[in-house]
């Protein structure tokens, strides 16, 4: 049984262009372009004396019918534009032959029974399996394919009763961040009439004959992939009881831009309350259930750090914490006398990040991120180390989560070379043996993993990691893809990706950077890109890839960049402050337009992120680097494929469609600036395995056509 739920936030022309682009290395000519007429309009806003037109504000309405009529016609003109390149196909076959294999989660123990998901290889969706204990035949739990036709709807094991008698099941359509909840009962399967609606960010914290759950009101008809959620309010449900009998345990009138969750102690004696004003930096609020009618106090002051309950045994809390401790230490506090600030520290910040720290069989498991690679320490409670984890080498380790009374646990180790594989741990004798390990048509001997660090703009020391085929020459002609994020404390660290495989198999050089914003180096580190900071997150990017060009990996006509949602952002503006450095474009689902971004769904949870446009001193940062802001006309820009979904209540597609709609207008060059609209499709979260297979395809074939490259 899962006791935790990670609910930290852890989203016109009137003109026609017409050209053509002459492959000259391929011998094809595309056919030219001719985009969909945008209306402009004259609407304009005032910041704080600044006026801004914003003439592409009708498409914010992305349910009206003009709208709508747009996408269609968007979406026409990138479709017979892709229909020219002749080998999307033969990538998505490659593609479809490395899917096909078997993939496994770790096993989560409830009980008797152990939990895992596995796909058979090209399913839409992960099926959920139950077996009874670890040598248990196998029997479907769950299977989310026999949920929709299409394979939109996911479903995922979101906490299990003390008891173990039953399991929540969160619901999600069309990669929407609204869930709906039901309750299965464990040993049966079976599925009862319990049915909670309009859960966004939200588990299951069980206790005292329910589970705690945070959601919003039903939005207004038409609405509920845009309009801003208000009032996230904590409820509790009786099991058995319908949705309208839900007890309202907090709501906080004053502040309706909060974020809030639950958990429970696995006794069902305390009741603690996370609230959050963005992604950044929370508070802890502490009930005390097992005393009739007590009050929720604080016992961690908000909103400067950050902190989490990683275990509570009997009447201590294990917080994992940032305060004074920008590199992260483990702390606990006596719940039967709980003072604000008054800890006890258990592992002191050191040198290198403390990522994480996880419990099982009583033993707590710091995961440690030194030089962007996980290292794995093994706790008693009292804070003496037990041991070092031995990991297969230089990648990522998560896992290590139990029960008490647990001897053994379960992580998942993977590199950029070495393919998730499940691992089962002994507690006592500190062993691991492989558990599950995936078969794939994949040699790794035949490639190259390296760090290198570059310096940036203003000599910050920035490390990234590249990957190719042994024995490339650095002559600048070999096909490049630099990825990024840089925000949220989110750190980019070394995974496999059989998404990367026809791309490095037809010579391309993968290079992940690890930008400030980010959370490889700590708080520090992520400081360092946000709010009026931002910049130094873009000027990373462009040195990185000044350092590959400098260094002979590829040069300006071979080097494509890639960001999704912040990272979309990333790319949007570092091509608005240098369209000459890459070839080719790929922002996702990216935060676009920095004037409005708080305005819709949960937009306003960023605000602690990148600033607002409603302060008049962050105003003058944000317009600076703003993508959609900072197009110019007669600009020749990248060859740039923007991709959004019509069900995106993360970043909602408008900072898509006004950004491609500015780029379209200013482009004078001979690339081509697209936009894909998914349909059915949301942040990215339980996309289908056939709408993934496409989409890869698709950017891997743009890249190389664009670059004179076959495949």
């Amino acid at each position: 049984m899962s006791l935790f739920y990670n609910f930290k936030p852890k989203t016109t022309l009137f003109a026609f262009i017409c050209f053509s682009i002459l492959n000259m290395s391929m011998g094809q000519t595309i056919n030219p372009i001719q985009y969909p007429k945008t209306g402009k309009t004259d609407q304009k806003d005032d910041y704080h004396g600044t006026a801004v037109l914003d003439p592409y504000r009708w498409l914010e309405d992305d349910t009206a019918q003009e709208v709508e009529s747009w996408i269609d016609q968007q979406n026409a003109v990138t479709d017979k534009y892709l229909a020219q390149i002749p080998f999307i196909g033969k990538i998505k076959s490659r593609l479809e032959k490395l899917y096909n294999h078997a993939r496994y989660s770790a096993p989560n123990r409830v009980g008797q029974f152990y939990f895992f998901r596995k796909n058979d290889g090209l399913q839409n969706q992960s099926i959920i399996y139950k077996q009874l204990g670890l040598n248990g035949k196998p029997e479907v739990f769950i299977d989310p394919n026999t949920l929709s036709k299409d394979g939109t709807v996911t479903a995922d094991l979101s906490g299990a009763s003390l008891d173990d008698k039953y399991t929540a099941v969160s619901m999600s359509k069309s990669g929407s961040d609204w869930q709906e909840l039901v309750v299965y009962e464990v040993a049966t399967g079976k599925k009862l009439a319990d049915k909670i609606e309009w859960v966004k960010f939200s588990g299951a914290a069980w206790g005292n004959g329910g589970f705690y759950y945070s959601g919003y009101d039903k939005p207004a008809k038409g609405k509920a992939f845009s309009n801003k959620n208000e009032f996230h309010k904590i409820y509790f449900h009786k099991l058995g009881s319908p949705q309208s009998a839900d007890q309202l345990i907090y709501i906080d009138k004053e502040h309706p831009l909060r974020y809030f969750g639950s958990l429970v102690s696995r006794d069902a004696k305390y009741l603690i309350v996370s609230g959050s004003e963005g992604t950044s930096g929370n508070e802890l609020m502490l009930k005390n259930l097992s005393q009739v009618n007590s009050k929720l106090i604080t016992i961690c002051e908000g909103f400067k750090y950050n902190y989490e309950v990683v275990e509570i045994t009997g009447d201590k809390a294990f917080i994992l914490t940032d305060e004074n401790a920008p590199n992260y230490k483990l702390v606990v506090m006596d719940l039967k006398n709980p003072v604000a600030g008054k800890f006890k520290t258990i592992i002191p910040e050191r040198a290198d990040l403390l990522q994480a720290v996880r419990s099982c069989g009583g033993k707590l498991f710091a995961q440690y991120l030194k030089n962007v690679s996980t290292q794995i320490e093994q706790y008693a409670q009292t804070g003496k180390l037990e041991r070092k984890v031995e990991l297969p080498g230089i990648g990522s380790a998560g896992g290590f989560a139990g029960e008490p009374e647990d001897t053994t646990c379960f992580y998942t180790f993977t590199s950029f070379n070495y393919p998730a594989t499940i691992f089962k741990f002994d507690l006592l004798t500190g062993t691991s043996v492989v558990f599950r390990k995936p078969e794939i048509e994949f040699d790794p001997s035949g490639f190259e993993v390296k760090q290198e660090f570059f310096s940036s703009k203003d000599a910050s020391m920035v490390p990234m990691f590249i990957i190719h085929k042994k024995g490339i020459e650095l002559d600048g002609k070999n096909p490049t893809l630099l990825y990024g994020y840089g925000g949220f404390n989110i750190s980019l660290t070394p995974a496999f990706s059989v998404n990367n495989l026809p791309f490095l198999e037809n010579g391309g050089v993968y290079v992940l950077a690890n930008l400030r914003g980010g959370g490889e180096f700590g708080e520090a580190w992520h400081k360092a890109g946000m709010l009026e900071k931002k910049q130094n997150v873009f000027d990373d990017f462009i040195a990185a890839a000044e350092y590959l060009i400098a260094k002979g990996y590829t040069s300006k006509d071979k080097l494509a960049i890639e960001g999704g949602s912040n990272g979309g952002l990333l790319v949007g503006a570092c091509i608005t402050q240098r369209p000459d450095l890459f070839k080719v474009a790929f922002p996702a689902v990216g935060v676009l337009d920095m004037l409005r971004f708080h305005k819709f769904t949960i937009g306003w949870g960023w605000v602690v992120e990148y600033g607002s446009s409603d302060s008049a001193s962050q105003f003058p940062f944000l317009m600076k680097y703003s993508p959609l802001h900072n197009t110019k006309p007669g600009t020749n820009y990248p060859a740039t494929l923007v991709t959004t979904a019509d069900h995106d209540d993360r970043v909602v597609p408008a900072h898509s469609f006004k950004f491609i709609a500015a780029i379209q207008e200013a482009n004078a060059g001979p690339n081509p600036t697209l936009i894909r609209i998914g349909r059915k499709a949301g942040h990215g979260a339980g996309k289908p395995i056939s709408k993934v297979l496409e989409e890869v395809a698709i950017k891997w074939g743009f890249m190389f056509y664009n670059m004179g490259i076959s495949y």
